[in-house]
């Protein structure tokens, strides 16, 4: 299949994507569960996907993803709040020491940036390290990261261990939009699913084109230099690969995408403190991982949206006496929905090994009924046991 044919096909995909939201939008009330879980589950997929550069197609096994989307929250956070609301934010520390207020793309940016910059630092010393040992120090790293960001000397800048509210996240964006535009105030008192369908297709449409530049770069001479890496790295440095650079390129690109997986987390929650951020996150990213397939971009993103939608949605009856019409509070109880979770994952572990997808992706020309064409020869295809003229 074409390249342009392929691209055809994915817009289209994302195209009815996009108006699959439009009309749970247009006819479901604004405060379904399906919303949030389409948000969250499109920020984890972007924090999976990152999670999986390094670990199913590089080799490395990183443990520290929680710690760059510390990072990229809180730089996102500090540097999109408001000079009027400083001081009731930063009470404690005069309004605190930074006073830039950047427009939220930059801050994206910058939040990738920086995430992306640390990683750089942290690499230079840890990517010497391999399997266990590179885990162990990655997970250490972001445990570090996460204490220093509540001490007190930071406090001007991260507010200590007090927590970073009012600045923009998605419903404040689109209330922005309303009150700058009158046409668009007066859209939405005409479409009042309006405002539901913005905040919602905007973390969809970031996390989107960030996995489609992780693909691109999978796909690239750089992404099989990856793969070499993962496989055998003296066969890759044999090859002519240099190991240092790719690792460190692999390293730094998931962390760019884990901070702006961080910003966008908090963009959704409008709150962000730094104990949230601890080791069950990196955890819940790697087990998102390893239920879609170690390796596989389409299986990071179908492991989130089911992570996300069990835990948040499905399964919450289990916490409140009632589940699927039937009422039981003495059995169905708090913390029940975790146990029914936890033997669901056993279950796909033990008949799913390799995780839903394995190390396979979403294949376009079998979904639309292509099937490839063996061989190399421009020629017609012949029946078996027949030769042609030229051969």
């Amino acid at each position: 299949m074409k390249k342009s044919t392929k691209l055809l096909i994915n817009l289209g995909l994302m195209a009815a994507l996009i108006l699959v939201i439009l009309l749970e939008s247009m006819f479901l009330p604004s405060t379904s569960m399906i919303f949030p879980v389409i948000r969250k589950g499109a920020i984890y997929a972007l924090v999976a996907v990152s999670m999986n550069l390094t670990n199913g197609f590089t080799g490395l096994f990183s443990l520290g993803q929680a710690g760059f989307m510390l990072i990229g929250a809180y730089t996102y956070a500090i540097f999109t709040i408001p000079d009027a609301d400083r001081a009731s934010v930063y009470m404690y520390f005069n309004g605190g020491a930074i006073h830039a207020n950047l427009p939220v793309i930059v801050a994206l940016i910058l939040a990738g940036l920086v995430a992306a910059g640390f990683a750089y630092l942290i690499g230079l010393p840890v990517l010497r390290l391999k399997s266990d040992y590179l885990a162990i120090a990655t997970l250490g790293f972001a445990e570090i990261i996460r204490a220093i960001v509540q001490w007190n000397t930071l406090g001007p800048i991260t507010n200590a261990s007090n927590m970073l509210r009012k600045f923009a996240t998605f419903e404040s964006i689109v209330a922005g939009w309303r009150t700058s535009s009158p046409a668009f105030n007066e859209a939405c008192k005409n479409a009042k699913w309006l405002p539901t369908f913005l905040t919602t297709l905007m973390p969809v449409l970031i996390c989107g084109i960030c996995i489609a530049v992780i693909v691109m770069l999978i796909n690239s001479s750089y992404g099989r230099a990856f793969k070499a890496i993962r496989d055998d790295e003296i066969a890759a440095e044999a090859m002519g690969i240099n190991l240092a650079k790719h690792k460190m390129l692999s390293f730094c690109t998931s962390s760019f995408l884990a901070g702006i997986g961080g910003a966008l987390l908090v963009m959704y929650q409008a709150t962000v403190k730094a104990s949230v951020y601890s080791s069950a996150m990196t955890y819940e990213i790697l087990l998102i991982v390893v239920l879609g397939g170690i390796g596989s971009i389409t299986g990071s993103c179908i492991g989130a949206f089911l992570y996300v939608a069990c835990s948040e949605w499905w399964l919450r009856g289990l916490d409140s006496g009632k589940f699927l019409g039937i009422s039981a509070p003495g059995v169905f109880r708090n913390g029940f929905r975790l146990v029914v979770f936890s033997v669901i994952i056993m279950c796909v572990v033990l008949f799913w090994r390799k995780g839903i997808m394995g190390d396979r992706e979403l294949d376009v020309e079998k979904l639309f009924g292509r099937k490839k064409k063996h061989g190399g020869g421009s020629g017609p295809d012949l029946p078996s046991g027949e030769v042609s003229d030229n051969g």
